[in-house]
C-alpha cells in the first residue's frame, strides 16, 4: 500500500474528518455522513460482508486495506477494522492514492 494513502488517512483523522469503528461507521453511514469506507484486509467475514452489504445499498465507496494494526496506526489509534472518511475531498484523494497503487 502507498505510504502516502496512510499518510492522507492520518491528515484526515486529525482534521477530524473520520469516523472509526465498526458501529460508528454504519451509523454514520446510515445517516449520509461517510464519503468513502476502509476495511482492514484482515477483518472477520461476517464484519467485511455485513460493511460491504451496508456500502453497497448506500451507495459509499468501500476499499480494503493491508491489515487492522497498519490502519489503527495510520490515524494513531489501536488496530482498528473499519474507518469511514466523511471529507468527500479526502475520499476522492484517497480513491486516487488507492487506484495508483
Amino acid at each position: 500500500m502507498n505510504p502516502r494513502f496512510y499518510q492522507l488517512l492520518g491528515l484526515a483523522m486529525r482534521a477530524g474528518k473520520l469516523v472509526s469503528g465498526e458501529e460508528p461507521v454504519l451509523n454514520a453511514v446510515r445517516h449520509g455522513r461517510v464519503a468513502l469506507i476502509c476495511i482492514a484486509g484482515d477483518a472477520s467475514s461476517n464484519t467485511l460482508k455485513k460493511t460491504k452489504d451496508k456500502a453497497t445499498y448506500y451507495g459509499v465507496d468501500n476499499i480494503i486495506v493491508s491489515s487492522r494494526q497498519e490502519l489503527g496506526n495510520a490515524i494513531g489509534k489501536a488496530e482498528r477494522v473499519v474507518v469511514g472518511v466523511t471529507d468527500v475531498g479526502f475520499a476522492k484523494q484517497l480513491m486516487k492514492l488507492y487506484d495508483n497503487q
